[in-house]
């Protein structure tokens, strides 16, 4: 397997509002090499209903994902940002976890046993973050 380095392709920079708002809740001296925001949703339809209407965004959970290259952040946001300002530490997961693939618009991943949508502006993080733990894109 070719690095980045390797053939040329640099890995994406995350978010620096992402990297700034999410290092207060992981451990001293962490690097974020990625972050991107999702929201849970059961179905894609329920995500459909509560994105163009706002009715059930208070059933979802919405979250900031930072990725160093010990772990897996994936902390709890508040509704009202998206997921964009981080307010707690949910869990950390292991770093050789396999978030993608993602694909379309809105990319359905697997994140604590819930089902989440990812903004296609944001898949770019999740194969970096891919790549880097060993997985083929």
């Amino acid at each position: 397997m070719t690095t980045a380095e390797e053939s040329g392709r640099r890995d994406p920079e995350p978010r620096q509002d992402l990297v700034r708002r999410s290092a207060p809740f992981l451990p001293a001296g962490s690097e974020i090499r990625q972050a991107f925001i999702c929201q849970s949703a059961p179905s894609f339809w329920f995500f459909v209903i509560t994105y163009v209407t706002g009715l059930t965004m208070f059933r979802n959970e919405y979250r900031c994902v930072a990725v160093t290259q010990d772990a897996i952040h994936v902390l709890d946001s508040s509704r009202l940002s998206g997921g964009a300002h981080p307010q707690r530490l949910a869990a950390t997961m292991p770093r050789h976890s396999r978030l993608g693939p993602v694909s379309g618009r809105w990319g359905q991943l697997d994140l604590l046993g819930k089902r989440h949508w990812v903004h296609k502006r944001f898949h770019d993080q999740i194969a970096a973050a891919d790549r880097e733990a060993g997985f083929a894109p």
